[in-house]
């Protein structure tokens, strides 16, 4: 009988940074982490999704934390576990484009405080935009890999995503992940998909997807077993709805097979019942909304991601106008086609739904464009698998010539300016980085640092420096 060689899937845990934005919009604290690090860092994970994302914007805006000394408090712990981040490409993890030299600065000190593993991505799949935080991650020996966003569309075919792997092997990424946002990506597209890219790459795969349209358990064994590597699991209390799939269910799934992961039950057991009653606290307070818990077919009917369609019904709900429901799912599919077919992913998933609310109410398709939508059609966020529609286009730009370089070449350096911006609240050298990220919410949260070293309140903090531009 022939031997059937052993191919154990690798696990990358995400309940320090995906699982909970996912759920509870990133409000878990470092403090209700760190006493399960420890225990952690004995599973064996092939890495743990800690940092980036929404993680630095709420650290600083909600839980009036610092990101960096999170990050820090982490690498501290763990000292046998990679830690990894998620990674806007040019944009960071903010919602613009910056210059190069704040994307280099940002990843050397991302790697300087504890992240091993960079997770890179752009909202189009557009190369260009990746290669200067791919290149800076390397210069700093950090592990890259790159994401593709994926998406459906008569343009995403097998050999596209086939082709733009070796591009991405060819840029120096490490390994590769498919980032289904959406959870789109059914299981037996799944095996077709997985197929294709392990003719296209050499590269480790890694899938990650979320359980909002109820397939990604399914997405990962199917995956699994055409061949991909690493899967984004988390521990069950945070896991399924619009998280990923519970990691002990995947454990269990493998084990006994040639994809044992090797992982302990037991030990997994312990961390999910410390988890557990952080997940009861936060359904106590509402910050846990039970319906994010569930399946939301809604999202294969419409190819439109959870957390769009619940930010759809908060916009309509303020106009007073939940009954154009409908008519804003089936005008979504032309506005981001009338924008060049991108993948539904921050921030051009904001800028499409928002654009065709506002076609809907307004009752004439563009009689108001968005800030948003006018940089897209400008070129501003890079280049689209598709041509946008000139006549859109036109109607956004007039007759303003359109970026086709890749929009960072156009952006001086901006370290030297924040620089001076800060120089009066500046602890450590990962202030300017806050500050050129998140302008106002940074100089609040120094102010607030400040009032809390000197054991006064904000505003006798802020009397003793001046202002500063924001």
């Amino acid at each position: 009988m022939k031997e059937i060689k052993k191919k154990p899937v690798k696990i990358t845990e995400t309940v320090l940074r995906d699982a909970h934005q996912s759920l509870i919009a990133t409000r878990m604290k470092t403090e209700e982490m760190l006493p399960i690090v420890p225990k952690m860092d004995q599973v064996g994970y092939h890495s743990v999704e800690c940092w980036g994302g929404a993680t630095f914007d709420a650290c600083l805006r909600f839980l009036k934390e610092d990101p960096w000394e999170r990050l820090r408090k982490f690498r501290d712990g763990f000292k046998h576990t990679k830690l990894q981040m998620l990674f806007r490409g040019q944009n960071i993890l903010g919602y613009n484009h910056y210059a190069d030299d704040v994307v280099e600065y940002f990843v050397q000190k991302s790697i300087a405080n504890g992240i091993d593993i960079i997770r890179i991505f752009d909202c189009f799949n557009d190369l260009r935009n990746l290669q200067t935080a791919v290149n800076a991650a390397k210069k700093e020996k950090g592990e890259v890999q790159v994401a593709l966003s994926y998406t459906l569309g008569d343009a995403y075919t097998l050999d596209y995503w086939k082709e733009t792997a070796k591009k991405i092997e060819d840029m120096g990424a490490d390994s590769l992940c498919i980032k289904d946002m959406a959870g789109l990506l059914i299981p037996y597209e799944a095996t077709r998909l997985v197929t294709a890219l392990r003719e296209g790459t050499k590269l480790p795969i890694d899938i990650h997807t979320h359980y909002t349209s109820g397939c990604a358990a399914m997405t990962y064994v199917k995956s699994i077993e055409a061949g991909a590597d690493i899967i984004d699991t988390a521990i069950s209390p945070f896991a399924m709805g619009t998280s990923q799939p519970a990691t002990e269910v995947l454990v269990k799934t493998f084990e006994g097979t040639p994809y044992d992961t090797g992982l302990d039950l037991n030990l997994l057991a312990e961390i999910a019942d410390y988890f557990r009653p952080i997940q009861e606290s936060y359904l106590a307070s509402g910050q846990l909304n039970p319906k994010v818990m569930g399946v939301n077919i809604k999202t294969l009917l419409y190819q439109v991601p959870g957390g769009m369609l619940s930010n759809l019904v908060s916009q309509l709900k303020e106009a007073h106008a939940e009954d154009k429901y409908y008519q804003v799912l089936e005008e979504i599919p032309s506005v981001r086609k009338d924008l060049g077919e991108p993948p539904l992913v921050t921030p051009s998933s904001q800028i499409v739904g928002t654009q065709a609310v506002l076609n809907v109410l307004q009752g004439e398709r563009y009689k108001m464009i968005t800030k948003e939508t006018r940089k897209v059609l400008h070129g501003e966020f890079g280049q689209t698998i598709k041509p946008f529609n000139p006549e859109v286009q036109k109607l956004a730009i007039g007759d303003e010539e359109p970026i086709t370089c890749r929009p960072a070449d156009l952006i001086p350096p901006q370290l030297p300016e924040y620089e001076e911006a800060i120089k009066d609240y500046k602890q450590q050298d990962e202030d300017v980085l806050s500050y050129a990220l998140f302008p106002q919410v940074a100089m609040e949260f120094f102010k607030y640092r400040d009032a809390q070293q000197k054991k006064v309140d904000v505003a006798e903090a802020d009397k003793e420096s001046k202002s500063y531009p924001v």
